[in-house]
């Protein structure tokens, strides 16, 4: 009976600790995912600042240049 419920227990152990790697392993794959997309959004919003600041140079030079001519 002792023998029983004492490998029963460490059963338990060894599944709740499985678990808890198992768990800590998503976690951090869940943030390394969500560091991962938040780096792409700042690129995306650096590439745009990039494109409307050039376009809006553009305008204004060549509206300069006409008013100039």
């Amino acid at each position: 009976m002792v023998k029983k419920s004492t490998q029963e227990n460490s059963t338990n152990i060894n599944n709740l600790e499985t678990n808890e790697y198992q768990n800590k392993n998503i976690k951090t794959t869940d943030v390394n995912i969500l560091l991962n997309r938040v780096r792409l959004d700042r690129k995306k919003i650096l590439k745009k600042r990039i494109l409307i600041s050039s376009i809006f140079l553009f305008l204004l030079s060549s509206f300069i240049a006409y008013m100039i001519i």
